[in-house]
């Protein structure tokens, strides 16, 4: 069984996008990435935390702006069209989940489109639903990018895809049947309320999992020589690792080995593929700035 190894592909990327920053033109700034995170959950300063350092690791500039938990929807809003409007700024993401309080449809439509990194914008994934130049989801583009990275043949083959979210099921479903390669696929969009999953599954050549659920799906549900994407991760306990825990992700790894052809590892999977692919959003934003 083949690995895709996301840690590798991303790095190849990553490696890519910090040589066109250095060779950006004399007195053009660095691109410029603004994060805004709200409260303290300890997932989302993981996430942001990683997220500064590849901007670090690429000479983009950063930045960080933090509000408790307790922040008025009015003040986020008026905050991020300060940042649409600063020219110094190339992209931007406020950390989801936001609290009960805030409505995560208004906070993401106030986004500029072209700042609009994540890929979460209306705009932006109407113009990918039409296969128009658009910012699009970093973790569909991620899976997309791994997928060439490998030369993982779609075209004609059956891809099933488990979860609908409009940030990651949703998506890449589409991407995957689009006029592309990757791309060409006939595709099955399966939920939570899809009966009997496994029949659709068996007859996937390409499995797409996504639904948040761990070890949703397990070795005797995937057909031979099928391609395995496992985009959840989930933490459970193991007193042997040094944290306590380890992860693990959708799809249950047992046994995997002997029915897939590749597989995604939890983690180093698509994990650092959505990191990276938030860096290129960024790098277009930033071209897109200096070619206007």
């Amino acid at each position: 069984m083949m690995i895709l190894d996301g840690n590798q592909v991303s790095a190849d990327i990553r490696k890519q996008i910090a040589q066109i920053v250095s060779e950006r033109a004399p007195g053009s700034r660095p691109p410029c990435l603004v994060a805004i995170l709200v409260g303290n959950d300890g997932a989302s300063e993981t996430y942001v935390s990683h997220k500064v350092k590849d901007c670090a690791s690429v000479g983009y500039t950063s930045r960080l702006i933090r509000f408790e938990e307790s922040v008025s929807q009015q003040t986020l809003m008026t905050t991020i069209e300060a940042l649409n409007m600063d020219t110094e700024v190339d992209g931007m993401i406020v950390q989801l989940p936001l609290p009960k309080h805030i409505r995560e449809e208004d906070i993401i439509e106030c986004i500029h489109p072209n700042k609009d990194v994540d890929g979460f914008h209306p705009k932006n994934t109407g113009r990918m639903m039409r296969n128009l130049p658009a910012h699009v989801s970093a973790t569909p583009a991620g899976i997309i990018a791994l997928l060439r990275a490998y030369d993982i043949e779609t075209a004609g083959k059956h891809a099933v895809v488990i979860g609908r979210s409009a940030i990651v099921g949703s998506p890449v479903s589409i991407l995957l049947a689009r006029n592309s390669s990757p791309g060409n696929c006939t595709v099955t969009l399966c939920h939570s309320r899809t009966k009997d999953l496994s029949a659709f599954t068996l007859q996937a050549d390409i499995l797409v999992v996504a639904a948040g659920k761990m070890h949703l799906v397990q070795a005797d549900m995937v057909k031979p020589g099928a391609v395995v994407v496992d985009v959840g991760i989930h933490r459970i306990s193991d007193p042997q690792k040094t944290s306590g825990f380890r992860l693990t992700g959708d799809v249950n790894p047992d046994g995997l080995e002997n029915v897939a052809s590749a597989f995604t590892p939890v983690p180093g999977g698509v994990g650092p593929m959505t990191r990276a692919m938030l860096l290129q959003n960024t790098l277009n934003a930033w071209q897109q700035y200096y070619e206007h």
